[in-house]
């Protein structure tokens, strides 16, 4: 009975809103009995038909003036912002993340819209110097042609706006497809495009299982680039399969830590510590999940941190009192268990949480864990060198600034690190010897500026090009060098 209300959705290609014969239901991982929508279960053919429509787009597209492109971001952006309160709490509900992070992530993507839309105005080539006075010699940034997007579910409307927007505004077209998971706000994205005026055929968006869709999103010859956001395996097998001639953009998984200094503030440290491994259920690639503590501060920042954790709500996100919700999926549920299971099988210290939540109605149809915090934890365990992706912390003490370096930057991954300290020279120092792409003093590890370059090192980036700001623009153009005599 329940699923004859169940709205359904459609594919977007050629400018044409479509339908497939096989489909699924993206369900509200607090309450699964809650189907958020029906989606088409697309296959390498509705991925063809994509390719096809954006290859013919491009031509036209790469030849339109920046004004117009610039137009058509701020009219999505003016959608977004209308309605951030109703696609706010549809991405809660889809994804899970508490209300103000949801309103908080349409208003953020309409923003990023806007930046794309201001700087791709000025995103030009260069004038080079040189002996010949009767000769200029200048670049040209050109787009690449047709570009497949494909998101997390995580951040379901802000990472892709940040890949798509720039794609757009330097002339590329697009094949979108979003995680399964969170398919209803990459669609809520889409549709602002389509009501913003986007010719048909410049972007196109395709749902489904990637087992489903096959290998032609990222082989197929007329598709020049690959940006991705997810897992490290994900990443290199697509990063694998692309071809020689198909740029890969891939932002991968992180391990980071957050170093607490014996002159820290060990309350505001304990907070970065809470705000870092715990909002969004620790579910962010930039997520605190390792605290690396000088040894003398480590008993009172332990206490600090366990009073912060127990004060947290767990709950619906849509509850305005909720400050932790759900994990995503059963995926990610099984895994956080697995990894707590672990980290006590391998002599850690679990000193807070950990359980899973099923004993009111509340918790019983959702996805819901305490968040965990191990202590003990020594350097080589599993769950001081793999990524989570949940809601556990692991607890590691040092003797030394030098330990704590050597112990951070022991890992594979080098997204994000933090350190908190009221000394300038260590705080200089350490973004200096710290491995990671992103590096913060006295704040936490995740979050970034719209406007400001974003990305890892080692196996957390393939380190080519950055997203964010205006080296996101870089990936989506190629540069011709012209010379021209007098």
């Amino acid at each position: 009975m329940l699923e004859t209300t169940v709205k359904q959705y459609k594919n977007y290609i050629n400018g044409e809103w479509v339908s497939t014969k096989e489909t699924f239901q993206s369900v509200n991982p607090a309450d699964v009995n809650d189907v958020v929508g029906e989606f088409p279960s697309a296959t390498s053919v509705e991925v063809n038909e994509a390719i096809d429509a954006a290859s013919a787009a491009f031509p036209d597209w790469a030849k339109e003036s920046p004004s117009k492109r610039a137009a058509v971001l701020n009219k999505a952006a003016d959608i977004l912002e209308q309605n951030a309160d109703q696609l706010g709490e549809e991405l809660t509900r889809e994804e899970g993340k508490i209300i103000s992070a949801g309103k908080g992530e349409i208003k953020r993507t309409a923003q990023t819209l806007r930046y794309y839309a201001v700087e791709g105005m000025s995103f030009t080539g260069e004038t080079f110097p040189n002996d010949d006075p009767n000769m200029e010699v200048t670049t040209q940034k050109e787009p690449l042609g047709v570009v497949s997007v494909i998101t997390p579910w995580n951040f379901p409307i802000s990472i892709p706006a940040r890949k798509i927007a720039p794609a757009l505004m330097t002339g590329n077209t697009v094949i979108f497809k979003p995680s399964s998971d969170t398919p209803l706000i990459a669609y809520r994205l889409v549709e602002a495009l389509h009501e913003a005026g986007i010719p048909k055929g410049v972007i196109n968006f395709v749902t489904g299982r990637s087992s489903n869709i096959g290998d032609d999103i990222i082989t197929h010859p007329a598709v020049r680039a690959v940006t991705f956001t997810g897992s490290t395996a994900a990443g290199e097998d697509i990063h694998q399969k692309a071809s020689l001639t198909t740029r890969t953009q891939m932002e991968l998984g992180g391990k980071n830590p957050l170093i607490v200094m014996e002159d820290a503030d060990i309350d505001h440290a304990a907070q970065l510590a809470v705000n870092g491994g715990f909002s969004l259920t620790g579910q962010a690639c930039t997520g605190t999940s390792r605290v690396i503590v000088m040894k003398s501060v480590a008993e009172a920042f332990q206490r600090a941190l366990i009073e912060k954790t127990k004060a947290l709500t767990i709950g619906n996100g849509l509850n305005e009192s909720t400050k932790v919700g759900p994990l995503a999926n059963q995926r990610q549920l099984k895994n956080v268990r697995e990894y707590i299971e672990i980290g006590k099988q391998e002599g850690a210290a679990l000193v807070y949480g950990g359980d899973q939540l099923t004993e009111t109605k509340e918790y019983e149809n959702g996805y819901f864990i305490q968040p965990a915090i191990f202590a003990d934890v020594h350097p080589s365990m599993r769950i001081a060198q793999e990524e989570i992706f949940g809601p556990v912390i692991a607890i590691l003490t040092v003797d030394s600034y030098e330990e704590a370096i050597q112990v951070a930057n022991g890992v594979e991954y080098g997204l994000s690190a933090a350190i908190v300290t009221n000394d300038i020279k260590t705080a200089n120092q350490f973004t200096k010897d710290i491995e990671a792409g992103t590096v913060k003093v006295n704040r936490t590890t995740t979050g970034n500026l719209i406007n400001a370059p974003f990305g890892g090192l080692k196996k957390s980036s393939t380190s080519t090009f950055r997203e964010s700001g205006r080296a996101g623009m870089e990936f989506f153009t190629q540069i011709k060098t012209v010379y021209v005599g007098y």
